[in-house]
């Protein structure tokens, strides 16, 4: 049995309104039938990015097992009752770090960013209210590619496309 530390990291790859391509690491929240679903700033780098194309791309890649799964799909925010609930269940100083960072946004100095911590944590008590700018995006996927290595370098690739009639088509790609 492999031991993977974050098995729910993923890379999430955006495209800006100049096409230029962005790529960060963020942490799967749930997955289910209608797709991946993460949470972050909605102000951020990758909310801009999603609010100006909503497409995107998101990878795990797990070393220990020399598996890997590529999705790709359309994006868009989940409703503010499922963003309350999860906001909720986050540890009580993650909630005000929410609230604090104006995430991708300059800042002067770190004692800048702990002082704006601070003040909200004094007047927010134990259970703060989540800001609008902070929520969850769902990835619907329109392809899945799962990429298993092998010690040949004749990798398995099998993808999985939704064809125009809303149907899962599978091809076997060449490594």
């Amino acid at each position: 049995i492999s031991k993977i530390s974050e098995p729910n990291a993923m890379n999430l790859a955006t495209v800006d309104t100049n096409g230029k391509p962005s790529l960060r690491v963020v942490l799967l929240k749930e997955f289910n039938r209608n797709g991946f679903t993460w949470f972050t700033n909605y102000n951020s780098k990758k909310g801009r990015d999603l609010s100006s194309n909503p497409y995107a791309a998101i990878t795990f890649f797990w070393v220990e097992l020399e598996r890997q799964i590529r999705i790709e799909g359309k994006v868009k925010k989940i409703s503010k009752l499922q963003n309350d609930n999860y906001f909720k269940t986050r540890p009580l100083k993650s909630r005000i770090g929410a609230i604090s960072s104006e995430q991708s946004n300059v800042i002067k100095n770190r004692d800048d960013l702990d002082r704006r911590f601070k003040k909200i944590e004094s007047i927010s008590g134990n259970n703060p209210t989540r800001p609008a700018h902070w929520g969850g995006y769902l990835l619907k996927p329109n392809s899945v590619e799962f990429w298993q290595g092998r010690s040949s370098r004749l990798h398995d690739r099998i993808l999985y496309i939704k064809n125009n009639f809303n149907k899962w088509e599978t091809k076997r790609l060449q490594p």
